[in-house]
């Protein structure tokens, strides 16, 4: 039941789940009904992310391994951890629209994945048998989601003109900081393991520490320099960038193609 041909369903439920969230957030101050809107938009928003959750741990016990290993299986925990940080800041920060952003964002890459799943065998290459492969790759994948929605939070800050939506976006650059971080120390220590070296200057790491670097400017511009607001809105969409080219864009790179981060072959 829970392998890549039966994805669709569980994949598409999870978007119709989300659209209904969406739509009841932004449109909770012209309904009227006995429950309140806005938890009803919460319920909706936790069963997509519930049907994403449950397909996981069914594929996890399918493959007898996590699924973490090819390119779209961390679609689909990127998929899942987008809508759990939709979730959050609608909670924390009540933007009504944020939902409908977090919905999309998640969407794209279910549907990359119901058209290209990207399947591949059960087994696990030697590098990848290290304990330090589940926290790893689930650490980065949560805080890609977050840093997702702050990229997200920055494009509106431009078109809106409003300032005030960077104040939410700091916390979620924090948070997704805080877990990039986690997720380069613990892969320098995996690094160490499986090839001896904490840092190899691999295209991967190479792209890794340039994110890192482009978030750690944004931080500091934010706190000690007084950088205007739109300067630090297209800075943050750089990051994203950053971020994409460090998750699947330095696959296309002709030096990645012997990185010792291909495990796809």
């Amino acid at each position: 039941m829970f392998l890549w041909d039966n994805f669709i369903y569980f994949g598409l439920g999870a978007i119709a789940f989300s659209i209904v969230s969406a739509f009841l957030s932004l449109f909770e101050s012209r309904l009227t009904t006995r429950f309140s809107i806005r938890k009803q938009a919460v319920v909706f928003s936790l069963l997509s992310v519930a049907v994403l959750a449950a397909f996981i741990i069914g594929l996890w016990c399918e493959l007898s391994r996590p699924p973490l290993r090819t390119m779209g299986e961390t679609r689909l925990w990127y998929s899942f951890f987008a809508l759990v940080a939709g979730l959050f800041t609608y909670i924390r920060w009540r933007y009504k629209w944020i939902l409908s952003f977090s919905t999309v964002l998640s969407a794209v890459f279910i549907l990359i994945n119901i058209a290209k799943p990207e399947i591949h065998d059960q087994s696990l290459m030697p590098a990848l048998q290290s304990p330090w492969f589940i926290p790893h790759v689930t650490v980065y994948m949560f805080s890609y989601s977050f840093l997702g929605c702050a990229f997200l939070l920055a494009l509106v800050s431009l078109f809106r003109h409003d300032d005030k939506l960077l104040l939410p976006a700091d916390t979620l650059v924090y948070i997704g900081m805080a877990f990039l971080t986690l997720g380069m120390l613990s892969g320098a220590l995996w690094a160490k393991q499986a090839w001896g070296q904490y840092w190899n200057w691999d295209p991967k790491e190479t792209w890794a520490l340039i994110t890192w670097l482009s978030y750690m400017l944004y931080i500091h511009l934010r706190i000690f320099s007084k950088t205007s607001q739109k300067l630090l809105c297209y800075l943050l969409i750089f990051c994203f960038l950053c971020l994409q080219m460090c998750w699947w864009g330095v696959n296309y790179l002709p030096s990645a193609q012997d990185s010792v981060h291909v495990y796809n072959r």
